[in-house]
């Protein structure tokens, strides 16, 4: 079957952008994650069409990730073809108060963008270490600040190989999630509607925000982000402290000891320390607190 998918894919993209057995640690903020099968790197929207396509017509399983900064790669790593709209596919450019961004493009990419243009409303994404389609995908949000709010049009391809274009009020926007997430579709592109603003001023609030991210987050480390989503009415931070989990470690994976929402790689972390220091983490909580704690924290491969 390796085989197969391989000739398959020799046929769709060059060697270059084809690799075997690698390491997905290569590919995750989180720095873990064992080989996938095939890590491929589409260039263009019919790359992408024609990879999906090829992985159908041999029943081979594919996933779609970006900068892998909200993932939680398997130890054993991925079995199928990993599909990274990254650098290849980052392509930014502007009109008026429209920013229009290919899914590979990084999200600070694209606030620099606007800075550079002296576009507002953007400044809240300027420090997530994530891609535009994965910000889709879950409605990404930081400081008061949501993909929803800015979003004008997301041009996905559906599971049956259409392109569609879909406006703001078709995205079903709530807290991480959409119905790209919900209907399993690929971000290609998107449509940013920005408003005019002063370059100092948006700078300052950039400077301002990123200051924040270095003094309460532990971004010495390699995480995923927030490991849990926000639980109606609490902070999933505020439990796992009142929890009496800061520092708590299973492994290399620990609660950060500087923001307890986020769990970090403290050195040498398996998918296996992180996943089961998740789930003591959330079963501790709930027994003290009543609260179930879900994760925001993607996982691929086998657990």
């Amino acid at each position: 079957m390796k085989t197969n998918i391989y000739n398959r894919l020799t046929e769709v993209l060059s060697e270059k952008q084809i690799r075997e057995g690698e390491p997905m640690r290569s590919h995750t903020t989180f720095r873990i994650g064992g080989p996938a099968d095939f890590l491929v790197m589409p260039k263009t929207v019919d790359e992408v069409k024609r990879v999906v396509d090829a992985c159908r017509m041999e029943g081979v399983t594919f996933y779609i990730v970006g900068n892998g900064s909200n993932l939680l790669v398997s130890d054993q790593g991925i079995r199928g073809v990993v599909i990274q709209i990254g650098k290849a596919m980052s392509a930014v450019r502007d009109e008026d108060e429209i920013i229009t961004a290919q899914a590979g493009a990084l999200l600070s990419a694209i606030a620099a963008r606007a800075l550079e243009r002296g576009l507002t409303g953007f400044e809240f994404a300027a420090g997530i270490p994530g891609t535009l389609g994965g910000a889709c995908v879950m409605n990404a949000g930081a400081y008061g600040g949501e993909m929803k709010d800015v979003l004008e049009e997301v041009t996905v391809l559906t599971p049956e190989g259409t392109t569609l274009v879909l406006e703001a009020e078709q995205l079903e926007l709530g807290y991480r999630t959409s119905v790209i997430a919900r209907k399993g579709y690929i971000v290609l592109e998107a449509k940013l509607r920005l408003r005019r603003g002063v370059k100092e001023e948006i700078k300052a609030l950039m400077e301002e925000l990123r200051d924040k991210r270095v003094s309460r987050q532990p971004l010495e480390y390699p995480s995923a982000g927030s490991t849990f989503k926000r639980p109606e009415g609490y902070f999933a931070g505020k439990l796992i402290q009142d929890a009496g989990l800061r520092g708590f470690c299973v492994g290399g994976a620990q609660v950060s000891e500087k923001h307890c929402g986020f769990v970090i790689n403290k050195g040498g972390a398996t998918a296996a320390d992180v996943s089961e220091l998740m789930r003591q983490v959330s079963a501790k909580v709930e027994e003290q607190f009543g609260v179930r704690l879900e994760p925001e924290v993607k996982k691929l491969g086998e657990f």
